[in-house]
């Protein structure tokens, strides 16, 4: 059975050549780096206030911030797998460790 992070892979990666007019993630796309970004801390400022309501509210938004990280990711190229291997490398090291041994 096809992962819902697979198919909005799929989907993400088809929208960049379909009409703006037509799809949410092809405007993005259109719209460009910046607003994409815009976008991201938009939808991490809700979730930071939705934890001051419902369970319901935090799930809400943090399926809106994932949604447009992965945009944000497909724009410049990078798979969602390659950031699931990092977090699999960073696996078992101290967050504190980890931060130290950042270049």
């Amino acid at each position: 059975m096809e992962d819902i992070l697979d198919k909005l892979d799929k989907i993400l990666e088809e929208r960049k050549s379909s009409n703006s007019k037509d799809s949410y993630i092809s405007a993005l796309y259109k719209k460009g780096n910046n607003h994409i970004c815009n976008k991201v801390i938009e939808e991490a400022s809700e979730l930071v206030e939705a934890t001051k309501e419902n369970e319901n509210q935090i799930i809400h938004e943090s399926a809106d911030l994932l949604f447009h990280v992965l945009v944000l990711l497909a724009s410049h190229d990078i798979k969602y797998a390659r950031i699931l291997e990092e977090l699999e490398n960073r696996f078992g090291t101290s967050g504190i460790e980890e931060k130290n041994n950042r270049k």
